[in-house]
């Protein structure tokens, strides 16, 4: 019973190594969207798309952080989003690619617009676009901008 035990024991902290191993292991990727410019967005969700997709095949794990920023929120904004329906099925399909829009910029959107101004359901808002991107890289994320 005892030899069971000590077994189970090592057997449980083995996999709690290898867990802490592959969390070690794990990629990291920040992409930067600073421009209302669609082939911009686009080329921005290509790119987490065929990083995962690579990343997939080789049986690794990634997290992916989409940043929009400034001009760039425009990707968030619902009623103007030209890639919503990219954005809506991405989050679907891989939730692993995660959006981020800078409230700084979406306050200051509200205020010229002088309303509320809705963003896509996926994205969530973080106090600021750089300084999110700036906790990412010290966090080991490696950086794009397309």
């Amino acid at each position: 019973m005892q030899k069971l035990r000590i077994a189970a024991l090592a057997a449980a902290t083995l996999v709690a190594i290898n867990a802490g191993h592959a969390e070690e292991a794990r990629h990291r990727l920040a992409i930067q969207v600073d421009q209302a410019d669609p082939a911009i967005m686009n080329l921005a969700l290509n790119n987490a798309r065929n990083v995962k997709k690579y990343y997939a095949g080789k049986g690794e794990s990634v997290a992916i952080e989409i940043v929009a920023f400034g001009p760039g929120l425009e990707m968030y904004v619902a009623d103007k989003s030209p890639v919503k329906d990219r954005i809506s099925s991405m989050s679907l399909e891989d939730p692993e690619i995660t959006f981020s829009a800078c409230a700084n910029t979406h306050a200051a959107l509200n205020k010229k617009e002088g309303h509320e101004v809705p963003l896509v359901e996926e994205a969530k808002e973080v106090p600021s676009g750089v300084v999110r991107l700036m906790e990412l890289q010290e966090k080991g994320y490696s950086y794009v901008r397309p």
